[in-house]
């Protein structure tokens, strides 16, 4: 497979994104590839809880985060080596062949518990190259200029993924069943590969893809290491992004249910707290889509994660309902504002050649690091109360925005005109 190439030049011309038919086929195909995951987490957990029990439905749901946190790294360097549009439709081709097969045969036979784990597995192990492939391909498709706002369009898209999936989700499990749950989050999946196709790219500069080239695998993972390590901004990035998610995480998952629960608010209560946020996550996302950029984003994207950390510590305080709702839409909205600007960041200060791989640190942390604090939180609340383990995360949420605010290369940091 080739990639449709176009010249650097047509790229930096910087069109806006909402109006570049390359990119609206870029965030058709994600929109629709998110929508198929939301799905099939519904119809895995669903599944699951009919085969077995409630713990077995537990480690199902947890097997896919072995490979994707083990391999993670390796997607980065697979990204890069291969290009990321190549890696992204490859990935979408085995998620949907295999959600599809498991639909099948749900609609033949009764779920097995072996069969779950294995797509679980398998679903694991395609997201280690999937989500570094995703994060490098954006600086590929328009110019740095619009990265910012293809940013804030990419996070409009989680959003809407995550409020319709449910749903749809749902439906599709009470019309027929996980099978045609499954089979709907295939055929969604399967919409974004010939999206995917006819999104161009842009190529590498010569000698970066040669240097690429000419490595082996290991070296270019010690390589990207070494590169994120040595960077003025993108080290202190990393490192502010582990602290806020680090504290962020636990509060906002275990800590929310164990809130609800002592407040009696119950689960339409959690419910509208979470909204709530996904509110003002989503409203944070379509600011950056609309204005494209934000002046001196390093600074700002570190006053969002303090004030983020205090609104955290806060939530389990609040006396009603109605005001951890509004706590909750504005811990999102300033959540949004920093994840955006640091994601966009990532992209803008990385060399083209090395974004898989950085992609693939900021996503190890996220997404492999970060859920490590909930079992300690849960702990920590048990022991200590709500209040001081939610003051205590969010001091540790806080601690990226000091880095971001005492390293002098991230928090002079600024996106692209």
């Amino acid at each position: 497979m080739t990639d449709t190439l176009i010249p650097p030049a047509a790229v930096t011309a910087d069109r806006p994104a909402h109006r570049d038919p390359n990119v609206l086929r870029w965030l058709g195909a994600y929109t629709s590839s998110m929508l198929g995951d939301s799905i099939y987490y519904i119809a895995l957990s669903w599944a699951a809880v009919q085969a077995g029990t409630p713990a077995q439905a537990g480690v199902v749901m947890a097997v896919s985060a072995v490979p994707r946190a083990v391999l993670m790294l390796g997607g980065g360097v697979l990204a890069d080596r291969l290009g990321p549009r190549r890696v992204v439709i490859g990935s979408d081709v085995v998620r949907c062949a295999a959600v599809l097969a498991v639909a099948a045969l749900l609609f033949l036979a009764g779920p097995g518990l072996w069969l779950l784990a294995l797509l679980a597995l398998l679903f694991g192990t395609v997201d280690a190259v999937f989500m570094p492939a995703v994060g490098a391909l954006p600086a590929r498709i328009t110019g740095k200029g619009q990265l910012a706002r293809l940013q804030g369009l990419r996070g409009l898209a989680i959003r809407v993924a995550s409020v319709v999936g449910a749903p749809l989700g749902g439906l599709g499990v009470a019309v027929g069943g996980a099978a045609t749950a499954f089979a709907l989050a295939g055929l969604l999946i399967a919409v974004s590969v010939p999206l995917l196709v006819s999104v161009r790219v842009r190529d590498l500069p010569s000698d970066d893809r040669t240097r690429t080239r000419e490595a082996t695998p290991w070296r270019d993972l010690r390589a990207g290491l070494r590169y994120v390590r040595g960077h003025r901004v993108l080290a202190p990035l990393m490192l502010a992004i582990a602290l806020g998610d680090f504290g962020f995480v636990g509060p906002l998952n275990v800590g929310l249910t164990l809130l609800a629960d002592q407040r009696g608010w119950g689960a339409s209560g959690m419910g509208s707290v979470l909204a709530g946020f996904g509110v003002g996550a989503g409203a944070a996302s379509l600011l950056l889509a609309v204005r494209g950029r934000l002046p001196r984003a390093g600074l700002v994207a570190a006053y969002a994660i303090l004030a983020g950390c205090v609104a955290i510590g806060a939530l389990a305080y609040v006396p009603s309902l109605v005001a951890a709702v509004g706590v909750a839409l504005l811990i999102g909205l300033l959540a949004g504002l920093s994840g955006a600007l640091c994601g966009a960041l990532l992209q803008t200060q990385a060399d083209p050649a090395y974004l898989g791989r950085v992609t693939a640190v900021a996503s190890l942390v996220s997404l492999g690091l970060a859920p490590l604090s909930m079992p300690f939180a849960a702990a920590a609340i048990g022991a200590f109360g709500l209040g001081p383990v939610f003051v205590a995360s969010a001091a540790v949420c806080g601690l990226g925005g000091v880095v971001a605010l005492c390293v002098p290369g991230l928090r002079r940091a600024e996106l692209p005109r």
